[in-house]
């Protein structure tokens, strides 16, 4: 396949480079992960807090519903990966320094501009759409980027690198949660936007396109000026977009991206329908960050053995029944059984963390497989905007679904939530499912083939 070709060019030009500036790469982006991920999935602990103050008088949340709320964290996690084909043109024009310290800076605004926020557009607008962008400007990068410099162990780094999320949610959502208390949200946003956007600075200004990558983008570039490059974004052409391979992997991403985000999401607010109060709603979101980073290594270092693709689909499957079978039945016996229903909604979380965050540490792997590395800037851009897209309305649909208002849900609110995010993966699933035959016809030449690892 057209990867394996460019991995080998990157292999041979890989000889000149350091362990350490392969360890620096992944460190970079791992740090870039940790910060902004990790303070951006930590709103479920924002979002509970939110939650608490709309029944006061006079608050910026007063009489606010759950879906509006939710929309804070909806438009900062979607718009992270909405911007993509302008960041990676920019990206692929300026370098990943420049755009990475750009957000590192964009990062701190937005979050000390929240922080002075009076009503609930303020922060719909500051947190959210501001602080998504900036995630962009870090996230994007980070994870396209870092994958040109490996072959042979691309999963398991682009799983050290992903981890950071995972990690930085199990680091920032109790410390955010202990900020609120002892200092109050709003000089918790301060300080978290300045401690963000120091990290964020410091690890991009380590990250660079590995060298045959850089020499291939530069050619690519000569044509272009610094103005062109701002607005000029890397498309697949036409050939490859109405290709089914190209297609499927496009509703494999659009299914799988409008489920990911609402568990994450609505973790402390659902643990509060099962008596837990805040502190252990964001224990328990802690929890799940640490199963999300333990997962993305373990599964990239399976990948890179068993097949990314294979990987890809056996845990988008094991994801979809997690849904079903464990958090669909505790939000229905929630209201008998509190305790059982307590036990299940455990299991899903260690275990949605473990499966599901294979869909973010084996993205950009599974694009290099297949479309190959030289092609990535140009798919990565519209497949992370996909993403983006999905789960700007996946999140909120799926709160719309939940059936009381207020902070008196019992757990059966949560069931058409849990059900429609079980489905989704369930529909993902079976769309990687046909990405992975798809990729067979490509290694016999346009005849179906089979091959084991993919």
């Amino acid at each position: 396949m057209a990867a394996s070709d460019s991995g080998l060019a990157i292999d041979a030009n890989s000889l000149q480079h350091s362990k350490w500036r392969y360890t620096s790469i992944v460190l970079a982006s791992f740090m870039i992960n940790f910060t902004a991920c990790g303070v951006l999935f930590g709103f479920g602990v924002y979002q509970e807090h939110y939650e608490t103050m709309v029944p006061i008088p006079d608050t910026p949340f007063t009489g606010a519903s759950s879906a509006a709320i939710d929309l804070i964290g909806t438009l900062s996690a979607s718009l992270m990966t909405i911007v993509a084909p302008f960041v990676m043109a920019w990206t692929k024009y300026f370098g990943p320094r420049p755009v990475v310290c750009a957000g590192g800076v964009l990062f701190g605004i937005a979050s000390v501009l929240a922080s002075f926020g009076k009503a609930l557009w303020h922060f719909q607008l500051a947190q959210g759409l501001l602080l998504g962008l900036a995630t962009g400007f870090s996230f994007v990068p980070s994870m396209t980027v870092a994958p040109t410099w490996f072959d042979k162990h691309r999963g398991l780094a682009m799983g050290i690198v992903s981890a950071g999320t995972g990690i930085g949610g199990l680091v920032w959502a109790p410390a955010i949660s202990a900020c609120i208390d002892s200092l109050g949200f709003r000089n918790t946003l301060r300080v978290t936007g300045c401690v963000a956007a120091a990290l964020i600075g410091i690890s991009g200004s380590v990250l660079d396109w590995e060298l045959s990558m850089a020499k291939h983008l530069s050619t690519q570039n000569e044509a272009l000026s610094p103005r062109t490059a701002l607005f000029k974004i890397p498309l697949p052409g036409w050939s490859m977009a109405k290709q089914r391979i190209f297609i499927i992997q496009a509703a494999s991403t659009l299914f799988q991206s409008a489920a990911y985000y609402t568990p994450v999401f609505f973790t402390v607010m659902y643990t509060k329908s099962l008596g837990y109060n805040e502190r252990d709603g964001a224990n328990l979101t802690a929890v799940s960050n640490a199963c999300n980073a333990i997962g993305k290594i373990a599964v990239g270092f399976i990948a890179d053995r068993l097949g990314r693709l294979n990987s890809f689909f056996l845990t988008t499957l094991l994801t979809a029944f997690v849904c079903l079978g464990l958090w669909v039945p505790s939000t229905l016996i929630g209201i008998y059984d509190e305790a059982m229903a307590r036990n299940l909604f455990i299991s899903f979380t260690v275990l949605y963390g473990l499966f599901a965050s294979a869909f973010i540490s084996l993205f950009p792997a599974a694009l290099i497989e297949l479309f190959g590395v030289t092609e990535l800037p140009r798919i990565a851009g519209i497949m992370y905007m996909l993403q983006g897209l999905a789960a700007l309305v996946g999140t909120p649909v799926a709160g719309v679904l939940v059936t009381a208002h207020g902070v008196s849900r019992d757990s059966s609110s949560y069931t058409p939530m849990a059900a429609l995010v079980g489905a989704l993966m369930a529909s993902a699933a079976v769309a990687v499912a046909g990405v992975r035959f798809e990729a067979m016809k490509g290694t016999g030449e346009g005849a179906w083939k089979w091959k084991w690892k993919l």
